[in-house]
């Protein structure tokens, strides 16, 4: 009887995590389909397109969706150049502080942002850069980089320095060697720091709230609140059709580069090369 009970109760609560994660899931596609949608999880009497329709037409929202690539996009290409150039010398050269450096930057991943929006939103104010969209994409950028120097290093470590001399013997810079040696081995490690910073940047509501004030600069994940009325009323057709098309990138994104990931975490690429 132990035994049976070792054996079933794993698998109970996995399934009961599994039920916790699709539900939501499976509201936001029934309900956006649905006219007349509410809280319950419920099959839709008659299935409608109106819920995207209203959401794809409206410019406030693509204008959102734009924004929000704008500044996915750009923090993600930002962390990976910056990223991968302050990650060669710690995985390169041997630093007198190299370990103390290490466990800094794996110390600062933990800070939560809250504990330093309010003296970052008074510096904003003091030098400019208060809603403006590079000063929001500058800051998710630094609030990105221990990760992504962390990441970076690791996958680094796994390209054999002896490529790198090689090309050096024939003539290449130290540049040059990254470019045509380091980077290609560790292309699936750049996807993974790329899909992680991408996904962050996008689901960030806090952020941007704080940071951005003018309506029109707003990400897609700020916008959501529109569907949220004073009184209590919730449009939720709309919410779902709306969570629905936000979703996209990132899925979209992780199968496009799953392949890269898989790679990524044992740099097979790299062992290989």
């Amino acid at each position: 009887m132990y035994w049976k009970l070792r054996k079933t109760v794993p698998y109970g609560v996995l399934t009961l995590l599994a039920v916790i994660f699709v539900l939501p899931l499976l509201w936001i596609v029934l309900a956006s389909f649905d006219g007349n949608a509410s809280q319950a999880v419920k099959v839709p009497t008659q299935w409608t397109l109106d819920n995207y329709k209203v959401i794809l037409s409206s410019q406030t929202n693509q204008r959102a969706f734009a924004n929000g690539l704008l500044i996915s996009f750009g923090q993600s290409v930002l962390v990976v150049l910056v990223a991968g150039l302050a990650a060669y010398p710690l995985s390169r050269y041997e630093l007198r502080y190299k370990s103390l450096f290490l466990y800094t930057i794996l110390f600062m991943t933990s800070l939560p942002i809250t504990a330093v929006m309010v003296p970052v939103y008074k510096m904003f104010l003091t030098i400019g850069l208060y809603d403006k969209t590079l000063g929001l994409i500058l800051f998710l950028t630094a609030t990105s980089m221990p990760y992504g120097i962390w990441l970076m290093k690791n996958f680094m470590d796994n390209v054999p320095i002896e490529l790198e001399e090689a090309a050096w013997v024939d003539g290449a810079s130290t540049l040059a060697s990254i470019r045509k040696i380091i980077a290609p081995l560790m292309f699936p490690g750049i996807c993974v720091v790329f899909i992680f910073t991408f996904s962050g940047s996008w689901g960030n509501f806090f952020i941007p709230y704080i940071l951005l004030q003018t309506l029109n600069k707003l990400p897609a994940s700020v916008t959501l609140y529109q569907f949220f009325g004073q009184h209590g009323m919730i449009i939720y057709g709309q919410l779902a059709a709306y969570s629905a098309v936000y979703a996209i990138p990132s899925i979209f994104l992780y199968i496009l580069s799953q392949n890269y990931m898989s790679k990524g975490f044992n740099m097979a690429g790299a062992a290989k090369g």
